[in-house]
């Protein structure tokens, strides 16, 4: 059963494993930004530890419907306050493990939704 239409026109996530992220079939090692749009570039951030509150303003230039941020292998929130620019600009944000944001985000692209991925790859 098909739940969402297939779209060949988003760019999407085709694999993943730990350090790496396949996003149409081309493989990436270090952390990145991608929209369904074909926006796609590196993310300043090599682990957890190094994220700032301007990573997050960052995100908030790229007036997205949604972030959703892949915190790494595992689970971990930021500190609420560095997502101002975003509250303030009325974006959504979602943060969920970086495998778990690489399949939320294909369905949501599918979809045709306007939303970024943030995906940290340590």
């Amino acid at each position: 059963m098909q739940l969402h239409a297939d779209r060949a026109d988003v760019q999407m996530v085709t694999g993943y494993g730990p350090g790496w992220v396949a996003i149409d079939k081309k493989e990436h090692s270090g952390s990145v930004l991608l929209g369904a749009s074909g926006f796609l570039r590196p993310w300043n951030c090599s682990n957890f530890a190094s994220l700032t509150a301007q990573h997050f303003a960052e995100l908030a230039e790229l007036n997205a419907e949604l972030i959703i941020f892949g915190s790494g292998d595992k689970l971990r929130f930021v500190h609420p306050s560095w997502l101002q620019a975003l509250m303030q600009k009325r974006i959504g944000f979602e943060t969920m493990d970086t495998h778990a944001a690489c399949r939320t985000y294909n369905v949501l692209a599918a979809e045709g939704r306007n939303v970024i991925a943030a995906l940290l790859l340590e």
